[in-house]
């Protein structure tokens, strides 16, 4: 489980923070989002109450809007993180794709279906 250093608990710096600290900040704030995902989606999954469970899926749900909106600026500031997921990506796909997984990414190419062509495919 990440348990990062937090030099500015409690506290803002003396100074502003340079580009490579406010990246290395913003990847901090990204894993306390994917933390707090984990612990909303976790108590709600330990409940019967379905109040309970639709309050903390629907925070679950805001956290996962706000690990866009940080790998966004992550994004932006370095540069070129898109490029490494990207090829994180791709590598995924080959792997799903040579093991036949559900759920492994369709060539570029080919158009998904719809629920009429899905229809029809059954028909013929």
């Amino acid at each position: 489980m990440p348990d990062f250093f937090n030099p500015f608990s409690g506290m803002v710096p003396d100074r502003k923070l340079t580009k490579e600290e406010l990246i290395r900040v913003v990847r901090l704030d990204v894993a306390g989002e994917l933390e707090a995902i984990h612990g909303y989606m976790a108590h709600a999954d330990a409940t019967d109450n379905e109040l309970a469970k639709a309050v903390l899926t629907d925070i679950a749900d805001e956290e996962r809007v706000h690990v866009g909106e940080l790998l966004r600026l992550l994004s932006i500031l370095t540069g070129d993180e898109d490029e490494f997921y990207k090829k994180g990506t791709l590598e995924v796909d080959t792997m799903a794709g040579k093991l036949g997984a559900a759920g492994a990414a369709a060539p570029a190419a080919k158009e998904e279906s719809t629920i009429g062509a899905l229809k029809t495919s059954k028909e013929a």
